[in-house]
């Protein structure tokens, strides 16, 4: 109730390869002042993961365009990643055709994604290929397990608008000190949201008896309190 149809898509990438995807578009479409928020997955899933899904569908009913969308790996039921090449010609091509759609014009796009969606479309963004009004990182890899000493985080200076970042406390991926210290870098730009005790996933421990929903929620209300600023 109050949600559109979800619409699937189909964007050509290169040598007859495409990228689906799904568009959960709100009954009450702001039109011309609608924004979009466009989710890329990690490197492991595809855009039915759990959090895409919930994220999408919570964005809807709130108001916001939610676009998921498969890498071409994913779209051809492959596991191994693409090339960062075809990964970032992806998220070109869907921003792209998102944002020639006239029957869903947007005023405001931004740009997110899950671990490895999260760091390619920051990796655009810095290097000015990707226009988007604000990035939004879940899970955002900073660096390989077990290597703190190899961070990914150079090239977030250059990203100029609005970026939020959500993390667990034992994210393999994402030492949280480091990750402060990141935030703190960045200034006022960055938004830091922690999920106490959530792995790279956002799953807790057994112990916590917190049930997997209720994570997802939060992290929803801190994606949608960002997105209201």
């Amino acid at each position: 109730k109050g949600l559109m149809p979800k619409y699937s898509i189909r964007v050509p990438v290169e040598r007859q390869r495409f990228v689906e995807g799904r568009l959960d578009i709100p009954e009450q479409y702001a039109g011309p002042r609608a924004t979009a928020v466009v989710m890329a997955h990690g490197a492991a899933n595809d855009m039915h993961e759990p959090l895409l899904g919930h994220l999408a569908s919570g964005l809807c009913a709130s108001g916001y365009l939610a676009m998921r969308f498969n890498f071409p790996y994913r779209t051809e039921g492959r596991k191994r990643p693409d090339s960062q090449r075809v990964l970032e010609s992806a998220w070109l091509e869907v921003m792209k055709w998102l944002r020639t759609q006239t029957d869903f014009p947007v005023d405001r796009m931004v740009a997110g994604g899950k671990s490895m969606g999260a760091r390619v479309a920051s990796q655009l963004a810095a290097a000015g290929r990707l226009d988007a009004e604000g990035y939004a990182f879940w899970g955002y890899p900073l660096h390989p397990p077990g290597r703190k000493s190899q961070l990914r985080d150079d090239h977030l200076d250059s990203i100029q608008p609005p970026l939020l970042f959500v993390t667990g406390t034992r994210d393999a991926f994402c030492d949280l000190t480091l990750l402060e210290g990141v935030i703190a870098r960045l200034g006022r730009r960055a938004t830091l949201a922690v999920v106490e005790d959530g792995d790279h996933s956002f799953r807790l421990p057994k112990s916590a008896d917190v049930p997997q929903q209720t994570v997802y929620d939060q992290i929803l209300v801190r994606t949608l309190e960002w997105l209201g600023q």
